[in-house]
């Protein structure tokens, strides 16, 4: 069974900096596009940034300049570096990637749990 797994959440001040990481578990054959989504309490959830398997990025506007993102295709991990944190930028945070299980097989999306991020004022 394939999972995604963050990891890196937690609590810091406004202005700080925390990184998030996500891996795989179970054998697959390739990922495509990864990405992180957050969803604050009380909102959808939202797109915050993507990156292709040949490192093309996408970000959302509210968080370009302060947040890059970033994989290594030889581990098929992906992080998350956040700087210059805003209380706004709480949120659960979750991985998501484009995985092929077998090279036969077509993309299919997968999520992890979410990580919890929380910037105090």
């Amino acid at each position: 069974q394939v999972q995604l797994v963050e990891s890196g959440g937690g609590l810091v001040q406004a202005g700080g900096s925390l990184r998030l990481s996500c891996a795989h578990s179970g054998s697959i054959f390739s990922i495509n596009t990864m990405g992180w989504y957050r969803q604050a309490p009380g909102k959808q959830r939202e797109l915050v940034a993507t990156i292709t398997s040949g490192g093309a990025t996408n970000y959302a506007d509210s968080v370009k300049g302060r947040f890059t993102i970033s994989r290594d295709n030889a581990k098929n991990t992906m992080s998350l570096q956040m700087n210059s944190l805003k209380p706004e930028d709480t949120a659960v945070y979750y991985c998501n990637a484009q995985i092929r299980r077998y090279s036969w097989s077509f993309p299919v999306d997968y999520w992890g749990q979410g990580t919890q991020v929380t910037v105090s004022s």
